[in-house]
């Protein structure tokens, strides 16, 4: 089995700075293309199947994606709410850039520094929840019956990407690996004899000069 792990296109507020969660944000024009550019470098690779957060900047990722794929074009397409972005509870759609800081706090670079200890608002998800979310997703998949032989595309956000991915790192308390995930960055899952390996992290298949960290700390 192979797991391929895709995080949605650019959106607007990705642009800003603005924290999406589970906000149902679409694709911008870039992120479409973003997704199209990828679909083509993955063309070769044949999905069984895909699964997708349901919020409609991953489904069209994947949509696109498949669209550029030489056998997948017709695989199908489930949703799951498991795979959808850390919920940010009342900071949804809220502003984290410098110039126009909206979160009302001074220590929001804890996020990023020590994100298992860090302490957001109301409701506020965090690492530790999102990796018990994602973890239990991970587990099913990699345990269903028939699953074995498949390539199964899975299309989702930035920190829960890092969360699905977090059982693999040497250093589970490293997070964030550096950064969020670009837009499409790719990570791939191997699962053989029920042993799973991360056997590629962070793939760009677009020119990199075009990756962009807007969520620096």
């Amino acid at each position: 089995m192979r797991l391929y792990i895709i995080r949605h296109g650019e959106t607007n507020l990705n642009i800003t700075g603005n924290l999406q969660g589970h906000l149902d944000v679409p694709l911008n024009d870039n992120g479409v293309e973003l997704a199209k550019v990828t679909g083509q470098g993955m063309a070769d690779i044949h999905f069984d199947y895909v699964i997708s957060s349901p919020s409609q900047r991953a489904v069209l990722t994947a949509q696109m994606v498949l669209s550029e794929n030489k056998t997948s074009k017709e695989a199908p397409l489930i949703t799951d709410k498991r795979l959808m972005e850390m919920y940010f509870g009342a900071w949804e759609g809220k502003c984290t850039n410098a110039d126009n800081f909206e979160l009302g706090i001074d220590n929001w670079s804890d996020f990023f520094q020590k994100p298992f200890e860090f302490v957001g608002c109301k409701d506020f998800e965090g690492c530790t929840k999102l990796c018990e979310r994602a973890g239990g997703f991970l587990d099913e998949i990699i345990a269903k019956e028939g699953n074995s032989d498949k390539n199964i595309l899975i299309s989702t956000h930035g920190c829960t990407m890092r969360a699905l991915c977090n059982r693999f790192y040497e250093d589970p308390q490293d997070f964030w690996q550096g950064l969020i995930p670009y837009n499409c960055a790719v990570n791939i899952i191997e699962v053989i004899d029920g042993k799973s390996t991360l056997i590629d992290r962070d793939v760009i298949y677009y020119d990199k000069s075009l990756c962009k960290d807007f969520y620096k700390a």
